[in-house]
């Protein structure tokens, strides 16, 4: 029997068999217990929390946390936060096990439009197509025509948070002021600059026409008319006679 076991063509299947035997014992008794058995542990609850918090949390707990993909919210986290957390708050998961996470890449932006010179329904559509809205419209006295837009909150070209209201400002065409337009027929032109500056109002653009009957420099019409209203500081423009022997001549306060 020992010269047997001592033939070197029967010990290394005996040696190989007994290592094989050795090597199933030890993973029934050994290693599949301790994988079966592991220590399980209770996920944590990471969603609103900042990625250096979450991921501490977790792997403090015996986890492996991993960011899954980033995306823009429309609100309630902030940029870096936690938003979505795989497997769930609570769950019970073996220790080492991945923890996938969502990170917030905080709230979408869009580009400001120009909407100057637009009535407000074409500013509504050219804000609702990038994400915007109109916010308060005010309502302002000024020579551009009445219900379009003059001025907007933030200008062109800047980026804000998609979903933002913009307020705007809307003409409300020219209204009547309440110093009445005096009647300048007649005046020479050193008379009527006299008599607007008085009034508070000033000459506007003189119209230089030929005539025979009066005097050079004389008021021959006005605009607007005598009798009407306007603000403190507008111009009244003035039709003023020539010598029709002379040549045309320039507006003198426009050399």
């Amino acid at each position: 029997m020992n010269k047997f076991l001592k033939n070197p063509k029967v010990k290394k299947p005996l040696y190989f068999f007994a290592g094989v035997f050795i090597v199933m014992l030890l993973f029934n008794y050994l290693f599949m217990p301790w994988f079966v058995y592991s220590a399980e542990v209770q996920v944590p609850g990471v969603v609103n929390m900042q990625q250096s918090e979450a991921m501490k949390i977790l792997e403090e707990a015996g986890l492996n946390p991993v960011i899954g993909d980033t995306t823009f919210v429309e609100t309630g986290f902030a940029r870096d936060a936690i938003i979505l957390q795989k497997p769930s708050a609570g769950e019970t998961v073996k220790k080492g096990r991945r923890i996938f996470l969502v990170l917030s890449g905080g709230e979408p932006t869009v580009v400001v439009p120009t909407i100057l010179g637009k009535s407000v329904t074409n500013a509504r559509f050219a804000l609702e197509r990038v994400g915007l809205k109109i916010g308060e419209i005010m309502e302002v006295s000024s020579d551009n025509p009445k219900d379009i837009i003059i001025a907007q909150q933030f200008i062109a070209g800047v980026k804000i948070k998609k979903g933002t209201f913009l307020n705007v400002s809307v003409s409300a065409g020219r209204t009547e002021g309440d110093i009445l337009i005096p009647n300048l027929l007649g005046k020479s032109l050193n008379e009527a600059e006299k008599i607007l500056n008085e009034a508070f109002l000033k000459i506007g653009k003189i119209n230089y026409q030929p005539s025979f009957d009066l005097l050079p420099n004389t008021v021959k019409d006005q605009y607007p008319s005598p009798g009407g209203k306007l603000n403190q500081g507008d111009a009244v423009d003035l039709f003023v006679t020539k010598n029709v022997e002379t040549k045309e001549e320039l507006n003198p306060r426009e050399q």
